[in-house]
């Protein structure tokens, strides 16, 4: 029996190197898995694994085409997760641009399916405060968010792809967490961060809220949306929705928290700390998990409604607590 050719871009990062493991768990019998990856990726923790490597980065169409010729299945999981300002010109080249570039080459290469990793940033927020769904309309104040922006152009991008004839699926995981002790790669810098909370050395807690999901139900998504997910629709991954508050005081339940009473960001702290990560980020070249933006954006309560997920995709998402465990422990 002929083996289905699937390939992964940003096969070697947090999302990426999941679904290759999950892959190979599940189908490895039935597929061959190829990894697009960039000459000074890490590929060691794959090394030992049935997974062919091709060098070839996002922003090179030419080294692209290549990369996918004779590939039936692609999951497109690159991209630049940032929210410092410094970052906005990296966020459009490497998420709109380089989603550009796959879903050309992906028409080229006569791909049966493509399956985008997009993000919870590229929804829609409603103005009264309910659940954001997967036809929620993106808003104006959105646009001045980089990453946010950057996100929902990709979209874009991929709905072009349905336009044009390819067959495209999107996947919108929300603050992804969570580690799968299997896969080298599982770490995270929201996992660093939940750590440090759970040390009681990271005691600040923003005044919103965001909708959270293990790693590997995001990758048990991806695979889903593959063999279930409707051409053109975009599916919301979330498990579980909550204020940062709750989401401190569930890490204090856990056995061997350190956790002290939480203290809210006064705004004048919040502005310095935002514009230290900014000029941090600036200088040094690195993203920062703290910024002007993101600490905007953790202001606010934003919820996700997962049900099209689950009732179509047929995701059961992992107890809320098992995945913090994972964090921890």
């Amino acid at each position: 029996m002929q083996k289905s050719s699937i390939a992964i871009t940003g096969a070697t990062g947090y999302i990426g190197s999941q679904i290759i493991h999950t892959l190979l768990s599940k189908h490895a019998p039935e597929i061959t898995c190829r990894a697009i990856v960039r000459k000074s990726s890490d590929c060691s923790f794959f090394e030992k694994l049935p997974v062919e490597k091709a060098v070839a980065d996002i922003g090179d169409p030419l080294a692209l085409n290549e990369a996918l010729a004779g590939v039936e299945t692609v999951f497109h999981c690159a991209g630049l997760i940032s929210y410092t300002k410094s970052s906005r010109n990296s966020l459009y080249e490497t998420n709109v641009i380089g989603t550009r570039h796959v879903v050309n080459a992906c028409l080229a290469a006569n791909v049966s399916r493509l399956v985008m990793t997009s993000s919870i940033a590229a929804l829609g927020v409603p103005e009264d405060g309910s659940p954001a769904s997967e036809s929620s309309s993106f808003k104006e104040w959105q646009h001045r968010n980089g990453y946010m922006e950057a996100k929902y152009l990709a979209e874009l991008e991929g709905q072009r792809g349905v336009a044009e004839g390819l067959d495209v699926v999107m996947v919108n995981p929300g603050v992804v967490i969570g580690i799968d002790r299997g896969n080298p790669a599982s770490s995270s810098s929201s996992n660093e961060v939940l750590r440090l909370m759970y040390e009681g050395k990271l005691p600040f807690l923003p005044s919103g809220g965001s909708g959270f999901v293990d790693v590997r139900d995001v990758a048990e998504a991806h695979l889903a949306a593959w063999k279930k997910g409707r051409p053109g629709e975009r599916y919301i991954v979330v498990a579980q929705n909550l204020s940062f508050g709750d989401l401190y005081a569930r890490l204090g339940e856990l056995e061997g928290s350190r956790i002290r009473k939480g203290v809210s960001i006064p705004p004048a702290a919040g502005f310095v700390a935002g514009l230290g990560g900014e000029l941090w980020s600036l200088f040094s070249g690195t993203p920062s998990f703290i910024s002007l933006e993101s600490l905007r954006l953790s202001s606010k309560l934003l919820r996700y409604d997962n049900s099209r997920s689950q009732e179509e995709l047929g995701i059961s998402y992992r107890e809320f607590s098992e995945t913090l465990r994972t964090i921890v422990r």
